[in-house]
Formats: structure tokens, C-alpha cells, sequence
């Protein structure tokens, strides 16, 4: 029954999600218009959502204790991400979201610290310079 709840909560989301989709608007555009990507992306999230509904797990296993723990803090560390953009500028909020997902995920602090080090320009120089996204570098900038 959890299944059916959740597909039909995806459902009413993707839906949501690909009919907002359809008045966004950017300064920057490609031939298909910036809303293409998120109203594509509503469509295969739909199909899963009916998969919930119509194809349930007969006895669904919820998370508990640490791996659930692990998933409310990826949850948190996306909206934080996403609120850091722009106050922090992409590299650094890029850095700090890499690294703490690293550490998330096992990866000792060294090793979650240089991940995030060589992803950070890495992904702005793909995002910013080869695709041409224009990314804020820094917060004053």
C-alpha cells in the first residue's frame, strides 16, 4: 500500500513538474527552449510513478536507522546546494556539496576534500565554458 501512496504522489509531482516546466523562461536559450529538458524528464518520472501504482513490492522494506539517517542528510545537502548557488558562487558551493556528499557516501576527509577540489572547476569549466550556461564564479561576480 506504501508503494501505491508514493506512485501516486510521484505522479501528481512529474505532473506538476511538466506543466510548470512548460512557462519557464532563460536568458540563454538552445533551439528547443529551456523548458525541453524538465518536461522530458517529467515523463519517464510518470511512467516509474505508475509503475508504483500498478506493480507494487508486495512487502516493501522501508529504510531505518543510519541508511535512513544517510538519506534525510542527502535530502538536506540538495536543498543546501541548491540554496548556496548563488549566495556562495557555483565553485565553492560546488566544493562544499561534493565534499560532504563524499564524506556521506564513506570517503575519508582527504579523499572527499580532493574530489571535491578537482570536480568543482571541472564541472564549471564543462557547464560554464564548453556548454555555455553562464554559472556564477564567485558571490560578487
Amino acid at each position: 500500500m506504501s508503494d501505491r501512496i508514493l506512485g501516486i504522489l510521484f505522479l501528481g509531482l512529474s505532473i506538476w513538474y511538466g506543466y510548470t516546466a512548460g512557462s519557464y523562461e532563460a536568458s540563454f536559450g538552445d533551439p528547443l527552449g529551456p523548458s525541453a529538458f524538465p518536461q522530458i524528464i517529467s515523463v519517464p518520472a510518470a511512467l516509474v510513478s505508475l509503475g508504483l501504482i500498478f506493480r507494487p513490492d508486495p512487502d516493501p522494506a522501508w529504510s531505518r536507522g543510519t541508511v535512513l539517517l544517510r538519506q534525510v542528510a542527502a535530502l538536506v545537502l540538495f536543498v543546501a546546494y541548491a540554496l548556496t548557488l548563488v549566495p556562495l558562487g557555483f565553485v565553492l558551493s560546488t566544493f562544499l556539496a561534493v565534499s560532504l556528499f563524499a564524506k556521506l557516501m564513506g570517503a575519508p576527509w582527504v579523499k572527499a576534500g580532493v574530489a571535491g577540489l578537482i570536480l568543482s572547476p571541472a564541472l564549471f569549466v564543462l557547464f560554464d565554458v564548453l556548454l555555455g550556461l553562464p554559472l556564477p564564479l564567485a558571490p560578487s561576480l
